[in-house]
């Protein structure tokens, strides 16, 4: 729940919030940290840090029946470098009081948050060189780019950041390489790869209380889960020669952006990551001096205000500094599940590559089947193969223990058998998890029938495989017409072509955005299945590991990112954004339009934004849609933010009156979204450009289904770098009765350069 600063306008918001926390069965005595975020506030040298913590302490002690001591004690942390505020343990009372001072833009509860690659780089078309350089553009600036990823923190010592042939640290660098403990496993060392450790603690531990003491490994920017290892390689990872998984996958591996800096922030331990770490992260990001920040987490759906929401409040504050947050879209799977939705962001959805890692399946008829798995085994021989369902123990029907659950197997009827489990949309147990079960119920192997459709590899336990349902259900069938059925499951191997690649992966959250609808969310996809990338040997003992998620799209963009900075140092945050997504592809290798996990339904923007990343032309966009600060507070009017609140959070005294957009759709963003569609609409957009001096670009619309749609002018001529150019689109129905639900199209602008071409979707409803 959050609590916003009061005004007048939102008298009956704490007249109901009053209601709520006056019947909440926990008592107002109850204790919970608390984020109290202040807006941009005054930065300055340690005298004013000073000055800005004892303020927090004297509205600490007001809440604290006048006691400094109890103050003092409750206080957490202090945010004071880019943006003002503190986190401190507070009951519901506190929190309503601290929320109703002034000077104060919300307050929330310390919410946790959860963590939501050899051919990628190569399927995109990317060449995987060991320093990243692309044909016809120079970027070897990238040793000068610095990206900091908040994630589970890194494992120094892998290849993949390794600083060989690196010149020294960038001069402008802030940062702080925090060692941990000396003389234990703890130990971290900075190089001029990772140039840049710190970790966060506080909010974890006071959550999480004693139970912290044994989920915490490493008391240091060293990763023990392998997380942040493994997205900070895709991003921008050193080329290493021979990347595998268990011998799956070989071949040579790299980041987008191998030359660039890495500063690590580690906020995320075992049980997750928390509100008030997170926002520490990004405030030490920012003065630190990073550029692009990668944050592969997110809170659950739907996501609260923006400014209850410790990513957007920390990456709106990004941004202001001219700093990109690139985001993932969350693994929800469903329409409006994506989060980490504000504009000031780049949010990336999920895709897949062309690579697969199947693992077949030999019926004593002869037949063989194909699964998908990262299991090596060997068998010597088929074995006997029964549904899990016949192998029922004690209390468990036969339809439970058909999804092997925990103690749901008889040891008796399992043993020395191929066990057929099943998974569906609703089960939580990871596939990992299902086949420990059938281990440790004494069975040799096991056929997995994921209804899920997701395509998503795992390691099993024993010899193991994952098949869809109709390949399960023929299975089942050869099983009920043959008496003592055996099957044998063969080792895994890598596949390239079997899938023509850029499907959007089935786990990947859609739109539209739960927030503001009139914003596009996701912005764009990149892959994010079955990613082979550097690990943390503290987990399983492996340095590579594969794994899949929205987690994984994101540094896949952030690399990109980087590389662009690399070559455009001066572009803000929405320039780089607007160069990767008015980019993109809605088509596939084939020259298809792009396809959905696990139905294979056509896409729609809800599922990949602007489309699939294409990392060559994002490099030389031609036409960029810029946005400043600026456009940002005008944005804050639209969504009905006052006077008040504007001037804590963008910390000037820029107002809402004659300045406002009239609505959100008004944002220079590069795509347009209308979801209140009545007659007729119209919206203007500024393009820039950054291709050639003299250029000419004009219009090609395909609108979308029902709606007429017009660019006025159709046709814009530049004659400089740098120059601006406005155009409408105008929105009207052609038809008697307006189409139902979304519809899509795009404006695309095709220019007097044969590959001179960006593309910008449209979005109606009516």
């Amino acid at each position: 729940m959050r609590l916003m600063a009061s005004s007048p306008g939102r008298a009956v918001f704490f007249f109901v919030l009053s209601l709520v926390l006056l019947g909440n069965l926990c008592c107002c005595s109850c204790s919970k940290v608390y984020v109290v975020y202040m807006g941009k506030g005054l930065s300055g040298d340690s005298d004013r840090q000073q000055d800005i913590m004892r303020l927090h302490h004297q509205m600490l002690t007001a809440v604290h029946g006048g006691s400094l001591e109890k103050a003092q004690a409750s206080h957490v942390y202090t945010y004071s470098s880019s943006f003002q505020g503190f986190a401190a343990k507070l009951n519901k009372e506190q929190a309503m009081k601290l929320a109703e001072m002034p000077g104060v833009v919300s307050v929330f509860p310390n919410t946790k948050r959860r963590l939501h690659t050899t051919h990628s780089w190569d399927f995109m078309g990317l060449s995987t060189n060991a320093e990243g350089e692309v044909p016809g553009l120079s970027t070897k600036n990238q040793e000068n780019v610095i990206v900091g990823l908040i994630d589970t923190g890194i494992w120094p010592e892998s290849p993949s950041f390794s600083d060989h042939g690196m010149p020294p640290v960038p001069k402008r660098w802030r940062g702080q390489c925090q060692r941990g403990e000396a003389n234990s496993p703890s130990n971290f060392t900075c190089n001029r790869k990772i140039i840049g450790g710190r970790y966060y603690l506080n909010g974890y531990q006071t959550e999480e209380g004693d139970s912290s003491k044994y989920a915490i490994k490493f008391i240091s920017p060293r990763d023990s889960s392998g997380h942040g290892s493994h997205t900070a390689s895709i991003a921008a990872g050193r080329f290493v020669r021979n990347m595998n998984y268990e011998g799956l996958g070989t071949g040579g591996g790299r980041g987008g952006a191998p030359m660039a800096r890495i500063a690590a922030y580690k906020t995320c331990w075992d049980s997750g990551c928390y509100d008030v770490d997170i926002l520490a992260a990004f405030d030490d990001a920012i003065r630190d001096g990073v550029d692009i920040i990668s944050v592969s987490l997110g809170p659950d759906y739907p996501q609260g205000d923006y400014f209850s929401d410790a990513i957007s409040i920390g990456s709106f504050h990004a941004t202001s500094n001219g700093i990109l947050v690139v985001s993932s879209a969350g693994n929800a799977g469903r329409q409006g599940s994506a989060t980490n939705l504000a504009p000031w962001m780049l949010t990336v959805a999920a895709g897949t590559t062309d690579r697969s890692f199947v693992s077949y399946i030999r019926l004593a008829n002869g037949t063989f089947i194909m699964g998908e798995s990262l299991s090596t085994y060997h068998m010597k021989t088929s074995v006997r193969t029964i549904p899990a369902s016949e192998a029922n123990a004690g209390y468990f029907t036969p339809y439970q223990s058909s999804f092997c659950l925990d103690s749901s197997l008889n040891r008796t009827k399992a043993r020395g058998k191929i066990l057929i489990c099943r998974r569906t949309r609703g089960s939580s147990e990871s596939r990992l998890s299902t086949s420990m079960v059938v281990k440790e119920a004494g069975a040799a192997g096991m056929i997995l029938i994921d209804e899920m459709g997701d395509h998503v590899t795992s390691h099993f336990a024993v010899p193991g495989t994952a098949v869809g349902k109709e390949m399960g259900d023929k299975i089942l069938s050869y099983i009920k017409c043959t008496r003592h059925a055996s099957t044998m499951i063969l080792p895994a191997k890598t596949i390239m072509g079997l899938q023509d690649g850029s499907r959007v992966a089935a786990f990947s959250s859609r739109g539209p955005s739960s927030l503001t609808p009139e914003i596009l969310k996701p912005d764009v996809a990149a892959p994010g299945l079955n990613i082979l990338a550097a690990w943390s040997p503290a987990k399983n003992n492996m340095h590579f590991n594969i794994l899949s998620g929205t987690s994984m799209a994101c540094p896949h963009v952030t690399g990109i990112a980087a590389l662009i900075k690399s070559v455009y140092p001066s572009w803000s945050p929405s320039a780089i954004k607007s160069a990767i997504m008015t980019t993109a592809t809605v088509l596939d290798k084939k020259r298809r339009t792009i396809a959905t996990d696990p139905n294979g339904k056509t896409a729609t923007p809800f599922d990949f934004g602007s489309g699939f990343m294409d990392p060559i032309k994002a490099l030389n966009p031609g036409i960029i849609f810029d946005a400043q600060p600026e456009d940002y507070r005008k944005f804050l009017c639209a969504i009905n933010h006052d006077n008040r609140s504007l001037h804590l959070i963008t910390g000037d005294n820029g107002t809402c009156t004659h300045r406002a957009y009239s609505s959100a759709t008004a944002l220079n963003y590069p795509s347009i979204t209308i979801p209140h569609l009545k007659k007729s609409y119209s919206v203007t957009r500024t393009m820039t450009n950054v291709g050639n001096p003299r250029s000419t670009y004009r219009a090609v619309v395909s609108a979308p289904r029902g709606i007429n749609v017009t660019v006025i002018p159709e046709v814009l001529n530049f004659e400089c770098i740098g120059v601006k150019k406005t155009f409408t689109v105008n929105f009207n129905f052609h038809v008697d009765v307006p189409p139902r639900g979304y519809v899509f199209g795009s404006l695309s602008w095709h220019g007097n350069g044969r590959d001179a071409r960006l593309t910008m979707p449209l979005v109606a409803k009516a």
